[in-house]
Order: structure tokens, then sequence, then C-alpha cells
């Protein structure tokens, strides 16, 4: 069956229906492109035929580009991938600007055959550019549909026209949600957005599509670029209202994105280009802009780890070969903020849940916990009446371990108590079946060192959650020395049915993510304790693209909480602990009760509402501003390598098996610099050899935490990438 169908009803209609086989979302491929450039042609030449409507033969319209394409014209271009990519991207110009014009007389403006898309659910990336190329686009009233283009989000814009004709449609400034910001919006903020047209029942989509396409005037289907006197909305560039509209977009675009993030200055400047010429000029000015993008290292690694790899790991790339192991009754041990949050989402993922606590007053609060979660949603009209029944129906909240019974899985969420942990154990493997599987939440305990206090060590894994789990995207599996692999694939099915992220990694201090965040937070602190600026290292952090600098993360997570990891740490490597400087200023702070968000008081200073009013101003006298402060490129080295160094080690003691997981990790565990693609990606962009000449320097001016791994000199003198050496999984995905 091919991607798109072609049939012609009693009035003249001509349908073009999008129904990839074999997939749940329909995406653009380009044998797809040639067909539909072939139906548009038929359906143009052919007497018979009065109007066009596309449509999808699924629930939703579709979900964007396969991306897999854009590699494979790159791969296929050999000396020269950049004029490939241009000439794909123009090609798909000429197809859809073939659609928009409909065969209408380039001097009369008449003779065009009316084209209306019928958009039955989500709708995004080359989707939503199909759409505006047609002359009417027409939605269902569907709750769940969202509509947009989402390209700037996974690195890249919309370089198939969307780019230039939204932004001629409604305006620079009104565009910039959909466009710089890349939200999807519902049916009804779509037509206000001017996105869409009309919003109809769902059961009249097509028919109100076709009605259109018959009723449809010649002035109906010449767009507003294409008349006389045509002015850009807002004004172009060089009108006084335009100016100052992209004067303002322009330091919108360089404040949110620090400047690090190539896509958005690219976007912005083939709408402030585009604006000055001829439509088609500007189509063209947009295909230069995107084969940039295409063709820029950040970006291509924003789409490998984003987009590629992210989708692999969703999909079970390093899933062992077992059967399937959906879940259907998972029980929750410990009702606080984790476990009530891990409640939540399994429960609103269509799983049994048994939440259990000591007491049933924390039973009902973490069951609570998720009411407030859904009444939230339903302010937002995302969630009905009905649905929040049906959710909350799912969780028992008890103190009665014999509720466990049945259940297929736990998920341990008590104190990160070694004992408690044990016994809690133990009280639930007297209930569960003997084939159930068994898993921690801890964020710093050993996993194999857990396993001891149970009966089957090989049903034993880690299941990392980040706080807030309802929103927070990764979920970290932990391998145990004796984990098996049906352990391994119930946790990775468990999260693909909570739809979030996996990671797979072995057990070692720390596992992956705390192992690189926690060098990131003591980093900026021991900077603090040698007199750099706090602003600098704050901001430092920022304008690398990070979404907290290591001040504020440590407030976020709390002050009291990094305290007891550095005395846990510090018993645990005994005189070959390397943070005591660190901890003379955590320490120090805990003390004056300054615990970070939660006590309104920590690095930041706290308004009585809990919003972060700036750096406390206590920190230069408790630890003074040095009168010499080092570079920007200094303080950024440092933070980066910090984490950076961390992976590299992680990768070579086995505590990672894969790269890809390494740098998905990153980005969604802990929000490092998304632009990079991750700490693999950024050393691949840098070089090896580069990498190893900076962190020389680094170890020579502040110590042997900063030696570059063998690993990492070996990549170097190699002339090697980490893509190129670890990637073959990659490549295959």
């Amino acid at each position: 069956m091919a991607d798109f169908t072609y049939s012609v009803d009693a009035d003249g209609v001509a349908t073009l229906t999008w129904d990839v086989p074999g997939r749940s979302m329909n995406v653009m491929t380009r044998e797809a492109f040639a067909l539909v450039n072939g139906m548009i042609d038929r359906a143009l030449a052919d007497d018979k035929v009065k109007g066009i409507v596309i449509t999808s033969g699924k629930k939703d319209f579709a979900g964007g580009m396969d991306l897999n394409v854009l590699a494979s014209v790159r791969e296929e271009a050999g000396d020269n991938p950049a004029q490939a990519l241009f000439d794909f991207t123009m090609s798909a110009h000429h197809v859809l600007r073939k659609l928009e014009r409909a065969g209408m007389d380039p001097k009369t403006l008449k003779g065009g055959k009316p084209v209306a898309c019928a958009i039955p659910g989500t709708c995004a990336g080359i989707g939503t550019e199909v759409a505006l190329a047609c002359h009417r686009r027409i939605m269902a009233d569907n709750a769940k549909a969202k509509i947009g283009l989402p390209e700037i989000l996974v690195g890249l814009f919309p370089g198939a026209g969307g780019t230039t004709r939204f932004s001629r449609m409604v305006g620079a400034m009104a565009a910039a949600p959909v466009l710089l910001e890349g939200r999807m919006l519902d049916p009804k903020k779509a037509k206000a957005a001017g996105l869409i047209d009309e919003v109809v029942p769902a059961a009249d989509l097509l028919a109100r599509a076709k009605e259109w396409v018959l009723s449809a005037t010649d002035a109906d289907i010449v767009k507003p670029w294409d008349q006389k006197g045509w002015k850009m909305p807002g004004g172009a560039p060089y009108h006084p209202a335009g100016f100052m509209t992209f004067v303002g977009a322009n330091a919108m675009v360089l404040g949110k994105t620090q400047g690090v993030y190539p896509a958005a200055k690219a976007l912005l400047s083939a709408v402030y280009e585009g604006a000055l010429v001829p439509f088609d000029t500007a189509l063209t000015i947009e295909a230069r802009w995107f084969t940039s993008i295409l063709m820029n290292p950040s970006s291509s690694a924003m789409i490998r780890s984003l987009f590629l790899n992210k989708e692999a790991l969703e999909k079970g790339a390093n899933r062992p070969a077992v059967a399937d192991q959906t879940v259907k009754k998972v029980g929750i041990l410990g009702a606080g903020m984790m476990g009530a949050g891990i409640a939540y989402v399994s429960a609103n993922a269509g799983i049994e849940v048994v939440l259990i606590d000591a007491r049933q007053e924390a039973a009902d609060k973490g069951k609570a916990h998720a009411e407030s979660i859904l009444d939230k949603g339903m302010k937002r009209g995302k969630v009905t009446a009905e649905k929040k029944a049906e959710v909350l129906g799912r969780i028992n909240a008890t103190t009665d371990y014999a509720a466990l019974k049945g259940c297929d899985l736990i998920v341990e969420a008590v104190f990160e108590d070694m004992g408690v942990k044990a016994d809690v154990t133990a009280r639930a493997e007297a209930v569960i079946p003997e084939s159930a599987i068994f898993a921690t939440n801890t964020s710093t305990l050993p996993i194999s060192d857990l396993a001891k206090a149970s009966k089957r060590p090989g049903q034993f894994i880690g299941i990392h959650f980040f706080s807030p789990v309802d929103k927070m995207m990764l979920v970290e599996i932990i391998k145990g020395k004796e984990t098996d692999d049906v352990a391994v694939a119930k946790a990775l099915d468990y999260v693909r049915q909570i739809r979030k992220t996996p990671i797979v990694v072995n057990d070692a201090r720390f596992f992956y993510a705390n192992r690189c965040i926690i060098p990131y937070i003591n980093e900026g602190i021991r900077m603090v304790a040698e007199g750099v600026e706090p602003a600098l290292i704050e901001n430092a952090a920022k304008l690398l693209g990070f979404p907290l600098g290591p001040l504020q993360l440590v407030d976020e997570t709390s002050i009291d909480l990094g305290v007891k990891i550095a005395k846990a740490t510090k018993a645990a490597m005994g005189d070959a602990y390397p943070d005591g400087a660190v901890d003379a200023v955590l320490f120090a702070m805990a003390d004056q009760g300054r615990l970070g968000r939660k006590s309104a008081a920590g690095f930041y200073a706290y308004d009585d509402k809990g919003g972060r009013l700036g750096l406390w101003d206590g920190l230069s006298s408790a630890w003074p501003v040095a009168g010499a402060q080092p570079d920007l490129s200094e303080v950024q080295h440092r933070l980066m390598m910090a984490q950076v160094l961390e992976a590299v080690r992680a990768l070579e003691d086995g505590v990672l098996e894969d790269i890809r997981e390494g740098d998905v990790g990153a980005i969604l565990g802990w929000g490092f610099a998304p632009w990079s693609g991750g700490p693999f990606s950024w050393l691949d962009i840098l070089g090896a050899e580069k990498a190893v000449a900076i962190c020389d320097g680094l170890e020579k001016a502040h110590g042997a935490r900063f030696a570059a791994p063998t690993l990492l000199r070996d990549v170097a003198t190699k002339g090697q990438t980490f893509y190129g050496r670890f990637g073959a999984a990659a490549t295959a995905a």
C-alpha cells in the first residue's frame, strides 16, 4: 500500500488520503512527496476534478517529516551535502507552491482549483506546512488534537514554507509563539492564532471540506502575498512598526536562547530577509537558512539526541529479547512526594495502583497529590470529571500489605535508609507473586546492596524517577549485579506504559545522572569558596544553555539533601573524599537554616511567596569576592568539564553501555545544554583533542578532578569521535 491514496467522488472532488501503512502516525518520506506530487499533477490536469481535499486515514493528520530522510539525503550527497539538502528542500517548496497556486493563471490569478485540508487530529511539522499551503484549513473539534510547528524544539525550524507562510499570514510578532517557541495549539486556540480557518464536529469534517471546495471562488484561493499591494501584517522590517517588531524579536530570541541555539536565529533571519523580497524569493531564502541549520553540528546533534536516539530508546533499542512484560498492577511503597507522583503517572496510564504507607493519613495524602494534579488539569480544560474519577479509582491508598497480592511490579519509594528499605522489601515479598519484579526508586544507594534484602535478587532492579515525577520525562533504570533480563524488560515496558524515556545503566555510586549532576553543583559551590563572583558562576552556566546555574540547582534540590549526600559519600570514601572545600560552604549554609527554596533561603533570597529575588547578599560577606576574577571561558570550562568528564568515566567504567543513553539522559535528566546534543555529542563538536587540551589546563590550575580520562585521550590520539567509535547502535537505529 502507498502512503497516499487518490479518489474522485461524483461531485468532482479529488481526495488525497494520507495513511502510511504500519505506522500509528503519518510521517513524510521522499517517496511520499514524489507520490503526492504526482497526485497533485493528476488532479490539476483532470478537467472533471473541481477541487482537492487532503486528509488523513488515521485519527491524526501527521507527525512531521521522517528525520531519517534528512540524514539519508546528506549521506548520499558525498562531498557536497549542502547542495543536496538545499535541492531537496527546494523540491518540497516546488510541490507545495504548485499546490498553493493550484493551476491558476499567473497573470489573472483565475482558473485555479480550490484545495482544502481536512485535519482530523494532531498535525505537526511538515503536516502543518502542507496544510498552510492549502487554501482552507478545517480541523475537527477534537479535544486531544494539537496543531503547530514544533521543529525548533529539536534544533530545526519549519523549512518547507511554514516559516515564510505563517509569518506572512499573521505577522512576525503573532507568529512567534508558534515558530520560535514551538507551541502546539488545540483547535480553538489554533483558529484564534490564524493557523486554521474553521473548527467543525469530527463527523462533519470531510463533508465540510468538500462543501467549501465546491463553493470556493477564484478570490477565495489567492493567497494574500500573491495579491497586488499586499503588505506584511504588523509591518515589514523597514516600516516603523515592523522595525520595532524585529528589534524586539531579536532581543527576545537572544534572551531565550543565550545565543547558543542556532535554529532560532536562523528562523528569525529567514523571516526578516524574506519579508524584504517577493514570496518565491523568500522561499529560497528560507531554504538556504534551513540548509545552513541542517549543516550546523549543533542542530545535527540535537536532532540525533532529541529525536532519533530518544525515539530509539523509547521503542526499546536496548530491551532484552524476552516476552512482553506489560504491567497490570503496581504496588508503590511509600506515599511521599516521589511515591505519590509515581502512583499518579501509573494510574494515569491505566495501571491499577496500590499505594502503601505506614499511616493511612499519609497514604491518603499521597492519593490527594494525584487528585491535585488532576484538578489542575481540569482547570486548564485538559482533564474531564470522568477522567479524574477514573484515574483516582485506580489508586488504592492503604496501609495493608495484603493489598499487594497480584502485583506484578513493586516500586519502593521510602526513605533513603538501608534498614527501612530492607524492611519494606521483606514485607512486600511475603505477599507478592514469586514472578513479580521489585524495583527501588533510590537515587543514591547501591542497587546490589539493597538487593541483599531480597529473596530474589535477580528480580530486583532500580527505577530512578526524577522530581517532579509527573513533569520529568527521564527514568533511569539501574541493573544490579544479579538483575536478570526479565527484570530489565519489565522496567522498560513499564516506563513505556507511563510514556517516559528510559535509560539503562549499571550499578555504581550515584548511577549515571547524579554522578554527573553532583560535580556540576560542587564545582559551582567550590568557586564560591574561592571568591568567584556568584553572578559570574550562574550566568556562565546560563550562557552555556543550562536552564539552571549550579547554585540555583542546589537551592531547588535542597541544601540539606546535599549535606546528607556529602556525609554519606565521605563515610564511604574515607581519606579519598575530594570535596572538603565544598562541604565548608554547604554545611555552613545548612547550619544557618538556609536550605534552599523549601526554606525560602539558600544561595538565593526569596520573597514571602517563595519567589526567587536574586542571589543572597550574605554570600559576599561569608565568602568574600576576590579582586581578580577568572575569565568567563574558564568558569564555563570548569562547569562543563565537571559533568562531561564524569559522563566519559561512566562509559569507561561500564556504568553506561550506550552513549545514546548518556546524551539523552543528560538532556532530559538535568537539562544538560540541549543545543549540544549531550556530553558525548558536545565532545564530538568540540573535538577530543581540544577537550584534552582544556582538561590539561584545568588539571594544572585546579587539580586532578579535571584529569582527562584514559578513554578521552585514546579517542583524541586516534583522531576519533565518540559517535564514530561507539555509535554503531545509533546508526543502526
